[in-house]
């Protein structure tokens, strides 16, 4: 039997997510630019070297498998994948296999997802005002997404909605967004913008939106009720006693949840990144391609988390941006 993963802090590594393209039909403002340049196909692991990657985590007792981009959705036969992860689930290796999407190409696949053994899938949405939507996405139509989210919902898929809180931006929604999840029995889940791509330090420091703050704001028209429940990641969860619904926060800034980190993430090309804020990271592609042989791939993983930092740095404390990561979300995985 394979010996688990097990980090310099005595953090059992359970919990993987998978970019399986950088591409996406998007561009959001906080993710990357609007001009950006994609990496070459040929630089992308194949569709098999995922399979083969993710199921030696498998092996190495990773229960739960995130897959992200990019837009996941958009790649090309990326169904095919899911397919394959799905025989984890049969043989109980695997416990959950869950995506995180834009929604755009929900209609297309939702079904086929919810044949493959996925659950519930997470939504990013961060408005429900069509324009503001173009707006921060650039390239985005809200009526898609809806469209997307109700045809999850009919193959029996649990949503939980995904809102990055941006000051000035979406404030005034704080109660409409909520109300909106109570309604359509959607979980919610806040995240504080982090500082990551190329945006102006100024920008990030303008657009950041405490959840300290804005957890006082739900606080003056609902009674929440801190909960010990977890979903497998970093967010803290409450109980809306008005509604019944559950509001998660992910606090990367003003409350990081660095000690219980469980996480590794794994990019379309192969690099394995133990922590989304910092910068080192593995290069698992060579080892992989280099021999159909797992040992060689198995020496690598474990080295990697022998590194696995004991948290991130990111800080706005100063009105300045610390712990800036260079590269986009997108190429990390959201």
């Amino acid at each position: 039997m394979t010996a688990p993963l097990i980090d310099p802090y005595h953090r059992a590594i359970s919990y993987l997510r998978v970019s399986v393209t950088d591409r996406c039909d998007f561009r959001c403002v906080y993710c990357m630019s609007e001009a950006m340049t994609f990496l070459p196909k040929r630089e992308l692991l194949t569709l098999e070297e995922l399979d083969r990657l993710c199921t030696k985590f498998v092996e190495m007792g990773v229960e739960k498998l995130r897959i992200t981009g990019g837009e996941p959705l958009v790649r090309r036969g990326i169904m095919t994948f899911f397919e394959g992860m799905g025989r984890h689930l049969e043989s109980g290796a695997l416990k959950e296999l869950t995506l995180t999407t834009n929604g755009s190409q929900l209609r297309k696949h939702a079904q086929a997802l919810h044949d493959c053994g996925v659950r519930r899938v997470n939504v990013s949405l961060d408005t429900l005002d069509a324009d503001k939507f173009k707006a921060v996405t650039r390239w985005g139509r809200l009526a898609q997404v809806l469209d997307g989210i109700e045809a999850a919902r009919e193959a029996g898929l649990r949503v939980k909605i995904n809102t990055v809180a941006l000051k000035g931006f979406n404030e005034e929604e704080l109660f409409t967004l909520t109300e909106w999840c109570a309604r359509d029995g959607h979980d919610l889940t806040f995240i504080e913008v982090m500082p990551m791509g190329d945006l102006g330090n100024e920008d990030r420091v303008d657009q950041y939106w405490s959840l300290n703050d804005l957890r006082a704001r739900l606080e003056e028209r609902y009674s929440l009720v801190d909960t010990p429940e977890r979903s497998g990641g970093p967010a803290r969860y409450v109980r809306v006693e008005e509604t019944g619904q559950r509001i998660g926060f992910i606090t990367p800034l003003s409350h990081n949840f660095c000690e219980s980190c469980n996480r590794v993430r794994l990019t379309c090309t192969g690099e394995l990144y133990m922590c989304l804020g910092q910068e080192d990271m593995v290069d698992l592609r060579a080892p992989l391609r280099a021999s159909q042989d797992d040992a060689a791939l198995e020496s690598a993983i474990r080295a990697a988390i022998a590194k696995k930092p004991k948290g991130h740095d990111f800080d706005y404390s100063r009105q300045e941006v610390r712990g800036q990561m260079s590269r986009h979300m997108s190429h990390t995985g959201g």
